[in-house]
């Protein structure tokens, strides 16, 4: 079991990814290039290590995956989404660099994935997949580019509280069962529109310190293995309720860490499985929640550094 956390090499391995376009996997991942910059970017900044990045290298590869009608996609050439949209604009507000995209065009793509009837907010302008991440996606998106007032955050509300559960978690959708995924998009979405008097919160955070298993790892919901990056879901929940200290800290601790690479880096889902960037930044943004391992401070709704969250204008 590793009871260190291994900075130095995490931060090794996240330089490290860009330099691998000889392997297939580079290219097969070529669908997440802009999230993985935004999870590798974030994981740096809480490391104390954002200039491991070249910054104005990092902002013309977002500005190169923009569309006319305002939107992001995962990589040159792909079609714009809402989730590439807010890892877009979370990299450059992480550089100090949202002034390098019109703010209006990229508002004007996010609002008109609303439905205006319902509330639901679609991932992309063809597609009719719509639930509790779209919604939390936008109104993060739109509360950092301070253009939320023209999004109707009473209608998403209302959406989200239609998610609601006997057990007081939430599912993606009204009708499915609580999930800490759901429940994260739905906390934050209800957070960024000051709704959380609509959360049973003595009853949810039953349900989410419930997550956590013997080894200390907590689960997605009830019945499944532990993973890292359940660590985040079901943490930055609690953080946001106000009960982290619902949960065994020491034993998540040592859950996060044993699922270190102690020779390349990174972190994985479980001990003894391959790291990948993903459960690297969920993993690290975890321990910085916990407070143990002299990290920067993380914001529990948006996943983003605290200190720069004073630019957020809402």
């Amino acid at each position: 079991m590793s009871s260190e956390f291994m900075r130095e090499k995490h931060i090794a391995y996240i330089q490290s990814l860009d330099n691998k376009q000889d392997e297939l996997e580079y290219w097969l991942s070529e669908h997440l290039r802009m999230s993985g910059i935004y999870w590798g970017l974030t994981a740096l900044d809480l490391m104390g290590a954002r200039d491991m990045l070249p910054r104005e290298k990092v902002i013309e590869y977002v500005k190169s995956c923009q569309h006319p009608n305002g939107g992001f996609g995962a990589h040159p050439g792909h079609d714009p989404h809402l989730l590439y949209t807010l890892s877009a604009i979370q990299i450059l507000f992480i550089q100090d660099a949202l002034d390098a995209v019109d703010a209006d065009i990229v508002a004007k793509f996010v609002t008109s994935l609303q439905d205006p009837e319902t509330g639901t907010v679609r991932g992309d302008v063809t597609g009719d997949e719509a639930d509790t991440r779209f919604v939390y996606a936008a109104m993060q998106c739109l509360s950092i580019l301070g253009k939320l007032d023209q999004f109707d955050v009473a209608k998403a509300v209302e959406y989200i509280d239609q998610c609601k559960n006997y057990d007081g978690g939430y599912g993606f959708v009204p009708g499915a069962e609580s999930h800490a995924g759901g429940v994260f998009t739905s906390l934050g979405a209800l957070a960024i529109a000051n709704r959380l008097d609509l959360v049973d919160k003595d009853l949810l955070s039953w349900w989410l310190c419930e997550r956590q298993l013997p080894a200390g790892g907590l689960n997605g919901r009830p019945e499944k293995l532990p993973d890292v990056c359940y660590s985040w879901w079901v943490l930055s929940s609690l953080a946001i309720l106000g009960r982290l200290d619902w949960i065994d800290r020491q034993k998540l601790r040592e859950f996060i860490l044993d699922a270190q690479d102690d020779e390349q880096g990174g972190i994985a889902d479980r001990k003894g499985d391959m790291v990948d960037v993903f459960h690297t930044l969920f993993g690290i943004a975890a321990l910085s929640l916990l407070g143990f391992e002299n990290l920067e401070p993380v914001n529990p709704v948006y996943c983003l550094p605290e200190r720069i969250m004073g630019r957020v204008k809402m």
